[in-house]
């Protein structure tokens, strides 16, 4: 028999046992699943509160407790239950505690969740406890726990399993706590900025505002093929020009029939916003401001450890063109070269393999990804983008070839991007197009004009500054997560057969 055979079998029959023992609990007290218990405090609060308390001292103070029970020693007579927020030892003897309550004992199983009334005391070693008076079956756990102290060492079974890896795990209990604090976080920061939340629809008809594959669905009572959102900018920017708010934001979930990494996932959070009559300075200012709150109330410093790496989220990050960041790294003037021949040219001169077609600003993008992007470990934004790859951008005031955009790059990764955006309704239009004969040529013939949108544009929206943040990657970052599946609760997976 293998390791495998042996663990599964050894389930089985600790299941089974479980299983016994629920029916001998259902005719000795009725109901093991009771719809409700009161509890007076939670673990932390009472840790809290009893804090002072000195050792070998009863405080003669009844509560009420409830959670899961995570050890069990001398047959019972000592349990420690966890809630969500901590842990406190309960004691039962025949001193303290009911002849009904310790008739329980026996079929208590690490796993099985309880309330306990009881006097609250510190022993002598310090142990805040409980002298349990009664207790109560709350929940029987038809399955054991996995294994205390080494807790989920699959990795795989930790992702497809993951209130398992929460029950075991404090490091990824707390990293979840904390991704709730940080998206908790943004809301409350982008509010007291001034910005007013708004919800648009995942389902799109026509869809758009990135470049990316969509998942397909269909509207059976509409009768319309539908897909699932890949950004909300087209809709956000509707609310601009209807005058709603001037500054407007929404955490939003996306989705993206992409590839999976430890960066990509097919479904993704971000925080994308518009700031009428503000530019993409103005939204560095904003991230900077944004991402500095979130250090500071994490880990109560701007400063903190990613890795072996010590980031500073202190601003004013550094700020450098992208023509300036390639010239630096490779010595190549793009912004002296005139056309897209003499891009490639350049390119391959020095040792690049770039497409027999690409443009001037491919040339420069591609560059950059290549020399630049792993350097940037320390947060910088990156400005000057080419407008061949930035289809909703104003120009750069004197260089028609470059954009008034930035993305913000930390550890290497890409977590912003923003624009002054484009509000001139012809040259939206114009830009439109050519990407969609672009992505027509590409194959994507499913892709069509969003001429709802192109019609609110000729109604006129003011000058704004956009912004999305990569909500999941910098969570990844502030939580010292090396994976994205290990900041997603529920990661997309294969099928086990698989």
């Amino acid at each position: 028999m293998n390791d495998k055979t042996e663990a599964s079998a050894l389930s089985s029959d600790a299941t089974e046992v479980r299983r016994q023992k629920l029916k001998l609990l259902r005719e000795q007290i009725g109901d093991v699943y009771p719809a409700h218990f009161h509890r007076t405090m939670t673990n932390a609060e009472l840790a809290a509160k009893y804090e002072g308390v000195e050792p070998d001292t009863e405080t003669g103070d009844v509560v009420t407790v409830a959670g899961r029970v995570y050890s069990s020693r001398n047959s019972g007579m000592f349990m420690d239950i966890h809630d969500a927020s901590g842990k406190i030892q309960i004691f039962s003897h025949k001193d303290v505690t009911s002849e009904e309550a310790r008739s329980l004992l026996p079929m208590i199983d690490i796993g099985d969740i309880i309330g306990v009334t009881g006097v609250v005391r510190r022993t002598k070693r310090g142990e805040l406890t409980i002298n349990a008076q009664q207790i109560t079956m709350l929940t029987k756990s038809l399955l054991p726990m996995p294994e205390k102290w080494h807790g989920l060492s699959d990795i795989e079974l930790r992702y497809r399993k993951r209130h398992l890896d929460i029950m075991t795990n404090e490091e990824s209990k707390l990293r979840f706590q904390q991704r709730s604090r940080i998206v908790s976080g943004i809301r409350r920061f982008m509010e007291d900025d001034g910005f007013m939340e708004v919800e648009t629809p995942m389902l799109h008809s026509v869809y758009g505002g990135a470049t990316a594959e969509p998942f397909k669905t269909h509207h059976n009572t509409l009768k319309l093929d539908m897909y699932l959102r890949i950004a909300p900018e087209l809709f956000l920017k509707r609310t601009l020009v209807s005058g709603l708010t001037d500054k407007v934001f929404e955490i939003n979930r996306n989705f993206r029939n992409e590839g999976v990494s430890t960066r990509h996932n097919p479904e993704f959070t971000m925080m994308e916003c518009y700031w009428a009559y503000a530019d993409y300075e103005d939204i560095m200012d904003l991230v900077e401001r944004l991402f500095s709150t979130l250090a500071m109330s994490i880990h109560g410093s701007t400063e903190f450890a990613f890795g072996d790496k010590q980031i500073s989220f202190k601003g004013p990050f550094r700020r450098v063109p992208m023509p300036d960041a390639v010239k630096e790294a490779t010595g190549i003037d793009f912004l002296a070269i005139k056309t897209d021949e003499e891009a490639r040219d350049a390119a391959k001169a020095a040792g690049f393999t770039v497409e027999k077609d690409a443009t001037w600003g491919e040339c420069l993008a591609f560059i950059f990804e290549e020399k630049v992007e792993g350097t940037l470990i320390q947060p910088a934004h990156v400005t000057h983008f080419p407008k061949d790859i930035s289809p909703f951008a104003k120009e750069v005031p004197g260089e028609p070839r470059l954009v008034e955009r930035f993305e913000t790059y930390c550890n290497a990764w890409e977590l912003g991007n923003a624009f002054s955006e484009l509000n001139d309704p012809e040259e939206q239009r114009a830009r439109m197009v050519e990407q969609l004969e672009q992505a027509h040529a590409r194959g994507e013939k499913q892709k069509e004009l969003d001429e709802e949108f192109l019609d609110a544009i000729d109604q006129g929206m003011p000058p704004a500054g956009g912004l999305g943040i990569g909500v999941d990657r910098l969570i990844m970052l502030l939580t010292n997560s090396p994976s994205i599946r290990d900041i997603i609760l529920f990661p997309a997976r294969r099928n086990k057969a698989d």
